[in-house]
Formats: structure tokens, C-alpha cells, sequence
């Protein structure tokens, strides 16, 4: 009897499991699989991509594959300590250089790619910045322009003293014909306000 009720207390709760959307503060149920796939960082897969297309570049890696060869070829050929595991001469050594280059190949590509997506943001970064430096620069002009505009409305200290001048020159003159009619009835005046 027990055993019924426990069936029965399980198959409602599958139906009101089935009847309630999934709750998203419980992580869902992950089911194994048979075979798992690789997880890498493709970052980290890319940087050893570069740095390998970077050694492959260098002298030392021709060095490196040079003393290899020779060897290779040292060991097998003359079969130095009794080693001959080549019978067919280079045969091994071919399939060595298929297999490098079959890994090499794609890498290489692999950093050419990195390298392009890197220079295409670069590219466009520059492509931004040309922008608001040829903004800014057609901004300032304006402002250049209309100051000169305004420094061009504004008197300037020379043109305010020659205005003085001028006008000293002439209350000059007005003092000197209206000064030579009180001259004759009051000696005590000036003759002119800038002596």
C-alpha cells in the first residue's frame, strides 16, 4: 500500500513538473553525453597559433630544422650506432615534412586571420579619429574666422589714439579761434588744453 501511494505522490509531481514553466533560479538538468566535445579557449589556441607562425619565421627555427636533417640523415645513412629505422632512405623523413607542414599551414593562417581582424579595428579606430580631428579642425576654423570677423569690428588701441589725436587736434583749433576773441578780453586763459 505504501509503495502505491509513493507511485502515485511521484507521477503527480511529474505532472505538475510538465504543467509549470522551467523556473530559471534552478539550473536545468545537464545530461552526460557519450562523447564529450573538445572545450578549448580560442584565445589561448590563437595566441599559440601566433607564436608558433612567428617562430616558424625566424632563423633560428632553419637553424633549428637544418641540424635536424643533417642528423637524420647522419644517423640513418651511415647508420651510426647501429640505427638504420629508415630502410627506404628519406621516405620517414618526407612524411615528417608532410605532417609538419599539414599543422603548419593551418596555424599560419590561423595567426594571418588574428593579425587582419586586429588591423581592421585598428583601421577603423584611425578611420574614427580622422573623423573628429577633421571635425574639430573645420570647428576651430569657424571660431578663427569669426574672431577675426569681431577683431575686425573692434578698435584697436593705434586707431583709438589716432582718433584722440585727431580730435585733440581739433578742440585745438577750436580753442585757438575761439581763444584769440577772449585773448583780447581775458589774458588769464589758455591757449590750448594740450600745453
Amino acid at each position: 500500500m505504501a509503495r502505491e501511494e509513493a507511485r502515485d505522490e511521484d507521477r503527480r509531481d511529474a505532472r505538475r513538473a510538465r504543467a509549470q514553466p522551467p523556473r530559471l533560479d534552478i539550473p536545468r538538468d545537464t545530461r552526460r553525453t557519450l562523447v564529450r566535445r573538445p572545450n578549448y579557449d580560442p584565445d589561448m589556441f590563437g595566441n599559440f597559433a601566433e607564436t608558433f607562425a612567428r617562430f616558424m619565421g625566424t632563423a633560428s627555427f632553419l637553424v633549428y630544422i637544418t641540424v635536424f636533417v643533417v642528423v637524420w640523415l647522419a644517423i640513418n645513412l651511415v647508420g651510426v650506432f647501429g640505427l638504420q629505422w629508415d630502410p627506404y632512405p628519406f621516405i620517414l623523413l618526407n612524411l615528417f615534412f608532410s605532417t609538419q607542414a599539414s599543422y603548419a599551414a593551418p596555424l599560419i593562417l590561423l595567426a594571418q586571420n588574428r593579425q587582419e581582424s586586429r588591423d581592421r579595428v585598428v583601421a577603423e579606430q584611425d578611420r574614427d579619429a580622422a573623423v573628429r580631428a577633421h571635425a574639430d579642425m573645420q570647428y576651430l576654423a569657424r571660431e578663427v574666422a569669426s574672431l577675426r570677423m569681431a577683431v575686425g569690428e573692434v578698435a584697436t588701441r593705434d586707431y583709438v589714439r589716432s582718433e584722440l589725436r585727431s580730435l585733440l587736434a581739433e578742440l585745438d583749433d577750436r580753442s585757438q579761434a575761439d581763444g584769440s576773441d577772449r585773448d583780447l578780453d581775458d589774458p588769464s586763459t589758455p591757449r590750448s588744453l594740450g600745453s
